[in-house]
């Protein structure tokens, strides 16, 4: 005999928070000292131009942070309940709980959490993250929380989208999540061209880039949602049943791609019809014509004798600077 006859009772309390983790919080870091360093240069922009420069920065630079956050987050699929449900195996104790369903590109995260918080003399507010990324085993992570004695509804939850499991889910997630993945990545790098794009005489190409990234991006949504043609398993609590629907990054990621469609459309199209327009939002305006544009300065020698006349060229303009 074993102590508690082999069961672990006792949640390790290093929990891994769901929302927002340290690879989002080190993105938004990188992101913002992108901006800050932009606006530092914004008073040194004159007229117009300064409005037209935080413009393009921030909408830039928000397209950028969107593509890269919503990989790591794990509300691309959300969903919660409340039910009462035992608490541990092999006991009677039963619980109010709220018990939510994140699922990201990179896994997925079950949440626990007391209604109240504290009940049976222990404070319920589990998370736990389950990963299915390359390099990752999604059935050895279920496996671990067998053996530390994770809250049962957790461990309900989480065997739905193991490899062996009756609801056959884990692979459509786990591919699906990949490619969809990729194609962000694809996304960031047309996104990074059409930058570069943007701040040379060919802006055109800059808004197809944009288009570029907004299609990946649809792609990727659309790899996503392809999980959602095959019947997912219910999950009972009692009477309750947890249902999910598409999160907060889902609809994020959408809008993030009509921005891109939007920008490229915008640009192309003044491209065509208001070239002179375009390239001073831009701030490429073109140089003056050739018979207009003016020659250096021109210092006036004291020295010259009054009565010698110098006949200047009809297309010569001459600056007076004073000494």
């Amino acid at each position: 005999m074993t102590l508690f006859n082999g069961i672990f009772p006792f949640y390790w309390q290093g929990r891994k928070p769901f929302v927002f983790n340290v690879s989002i919080i080190i993105v938004i870091i990188i992101f913002l000292t992108l901006t800050l360093s932009f606006l530092l240069i914004l008073p040194g922009i004159r007229g117009r131009a300064r409005l037209y420069w935080l413009l393009r920065v921030i909408l830039s630079l928000f397209i950028g942070v969107v593509i890269v956050v919503v990989q790591f987050s794990g509300n691309w699929e959300t969903g919660w309940v409340t039910a009462k449900t035992s608490y541990k195996s092999f006991s009677n104790a039963v619980v109010n709980a709220d018990i939510g369903l994140h699922i990201g590109l990179a896994g997925v995260n079950v949440t626990l959490v007391g209604n109240p918080v504290n009940q049976i003399n222990e404070t319920i507010n589990y998370n736990e993250h389950f990963s299915w990324s390359f390099g990752e085993d999604y059935d050895l992570s279920y496996s671990e929380g067998l053996e530390r004695g994770l809250p049962r509804p957790i461990l309900y939850v989480a065997e739905k989208f193991t490899l062996n499991s009756p609801c056959g889910v884990h692979a459509q997630y786990r591919i699906s999540s990949h490619y969809a993945s990729a194609t962000m990545w694809v996304a960031f790098c047309a996104w990074l061209i059409a930058n570069m794009l943007f701040s040379m005489p060919v802006l055109v190409y800059g808004g197809y880039m944009m288009l570029v990234t907004g299609a990946f991006v649809l792609f990727s949504l659309l790899s996503f949602s392809t999980v959602r043609n095959f019947p997912m398993c219910a999950i009972q609590f009692g009477p309750a049943s947890l249902e999910t629907v598409y999160g907060g990054s889902f609809w994020l990621t959408l809008a993030t791609s009509l921005l891109c469609f939007l920008i490229g459309m915008f640009v192309i199209v003044l491209n065509y019809w208001r070239p002179k327009q375009l390239k001073a939002f831009f701030d490429l305006c073109e140089d003056e014509e050739e018979g207009g544009k003016e020659l250096g300065e021109v210092y006036v020698n004291p020295q010259l004798v009054a009565g010698e006349v110098l006949v200047p060229p009809s297309d010569f303009r001459l600056t007076v600077k004073n000494i």
